[in-house]
């Protein structure tokens, strides 16, 4: 599988989206669409986006019942998407009803990826506030396994545990790595990062990077970093 670098939109509106796109002239990154700008904006912005000739990842992380997420994800199909999440802990049956709303009447649909744990949590939250037993990687990879049971494409997960959901579910299930910072970024609210480099010596199939991109004195400089370290391997010195 080919490796790409998706860079977290995470705007508040559509004209600093579209000003931030417009930096990047003829190049067309992956992008995250999440629900800060989903929900300001709707699915328009979506359309637009993708009319700009994007790869779009919309992230919205969907966790109800199956019938409802079943036909939620029925009505984000019609986006044209490349690839939607929904949370793993909703279990294999709420997975299957998603995917079973995703695929379209020709059968075609976006990739489909379950979120394990957001890298803003730690051992401790994990423990002493979701009161889930066991290490971080054990639940990760319990999620990973209901993920692959349920037939979805791949999962969310920190570069930290990506090698492991590969062990445990093929080398063909995709890990999607958030908690992306360059050496000399700032960590931020993330708790389980690596640098562009080091994801892709770990096993990740796309890295998602949002604030090291986007806040940068000069993004598209930042993101052609990332695509030089995570995509091609060489370590910025």
């Amino acid at each position: 599988m080919k490796k790409d670098v998706i860079i977290a939109c995470d705007f508040p509106s559509k004209n600093d989206v579209m000003d931030f796109l417009d930096l990047f002239g003829k190049e067309k990154p992956f992008v995250k669409i999440g629900m800060e700008l989903f929900y300001a904006e709707g699915p328009d912005i979506v359309r637009q986006i993708k009319k700009k000739g994007h790869k779009i990842f919309l992230d919205l992380k969907l966790h109800d019942i199956p019938n409802t997420v079943e036909r939620a994800m029925r009505s984000l199909s019609l986006l044209d998407v490349d690839m939607v999440n929904l949370h793993t802990s909703g279990t294999v049956k709420m997975m299957q009803a998603a995917l079973k709303g995703l695929t379209r009447e020709d059968g075609t649909r976006p990739l489909l990826i379950g979120v394990t744990q957001l890298t803003s949590i730690n051992d401790q939250e994990l423990s002493e506030e979701l009161m889930i037993n066991g290490t971080m990687d054990e639940v990760v990879i319990n999620y990973a396994k209901l993920a692959l049971t349920a037939g979805i494409d791949g999962v969310v997960c920190s570069p930290l545990e990506a090698e492991k959901v590969k062990n445990a579910c093929g080398a063909s299930f995709i890990a999607v790595t958030p908690g992306i910072r360059f050496k000399d970024s700032k960590k931020d609210d993330q708790a389980r990062i690596t640098t562009p480099y080091d994801a892709s010596k770990m096993g990740c199939d796309y890295i998602v990077v949002g604030r090291p991109i986007t806040q940068a004195d000069d993004p598209v400089a930042a993101y052609r970093r990332c695509v030089h370290e995570f995509v091609y391997g060489k370590e910025t010195e």
